[in-house]
């Protein structure tokens, strides 16, 4: 009968584990999902406002007759900001969390209140 119960023990003890990883992948899923949905934002973002300023150079150029490329200075500023995000997101991935990086961190947020 011992043997019985320490068999459903471990077959639950597997259960809960397999749960806890299955939570575990569906939220980092869902994190991953959202930081690509909040890159494509940036970008088109960064492309339309970029567009634009590339659009006021070329009517000041057309009827001023001034043709000095201002525009690549936000280009180039905001584009090391998007070639971050970009890494952030669709770089290697970082190491996985571990239950010991969890308690370490919650540990230094206890000494910080």
């Amino acid at each position: 009968m011992q043997d019985t119960d320490d068999t459903k023990d471990t077959k639950d003890a597997k259960d809960r584990a397999q749960v806890v990883t299955q939570d575990r992948l569906t939220e980092a899923a869902v994190k991953r999902i959202k930081a690509r949905r909040d890159f494509m934002g940036h970008l088109l973002v960064y492309l339309l406002v970029n567009g634009l300023l590339v659009g006021i150079w070329l009517v000041i150029g057309l009827h001023s007759g001034s043709w000095f490329f201002w525009p690549v200075f936000p280009i180039l500023g905001w584009g090391i900001g998007v070639a971050m995000n970009a890494w952030a997101v669709y770089g290697p991935p970082s190491e996985p969390i571990t239950d010991d990086a969890i308690a370490q961190e919650v540990e230094r947020l206890r000494r910080r209140t």
